[in-house]
């Protein structure tokens, strides 16, 4: 299912949440890593193969320090957090579009 929503909605990542709260982070490394594992995805829970506590940012949190915190953690999406509520997801390709379009000048 989280596969299918994923390819849905074009999307690399989901955030995985318990009673609204966030509990984990399933990407498209954890899928491709749960296939090569050999489980039928159809028995498996997301919970086996998320990331569980993932670092969080905030939507003040700069581009600069969003990228620096992917690069040193080797992760290539963060939630977005803001009063306990998951309101988006940041992902490297966000960061390399923000800055392709600011190296040619497009604000």
């Amino acid at each position: 299912d989280a596969a299918g929503r994923m390819q849905y909605q074009e999307i690399g990542s989901l955030a995985v949440l318990e009673h609204g709260k966030l509990v984990g982070i399933l990407t498209e490394r954890d899928l491709a890593r749960a296939l090569a594992d050999g489980v039928d995805p159809a028995e498996t829970p997301v919970g086996a193969y998320m990331t569980e506590e993932p670092v969080t940012v905030t939507p003040e949190a700069d581009a600069a320090s969003v990228a620096a915190t992917m690069l040193d953690l080797g992760v290539r999406h963060i939630p977005v957090m803001e009063g306990g509520q998951v309101i988006g997801m940041v992902s490297s390709r966000d960061l390399l579009s923000l800055e392709a379009w600011n190296a040619i000048g497009v604000t």
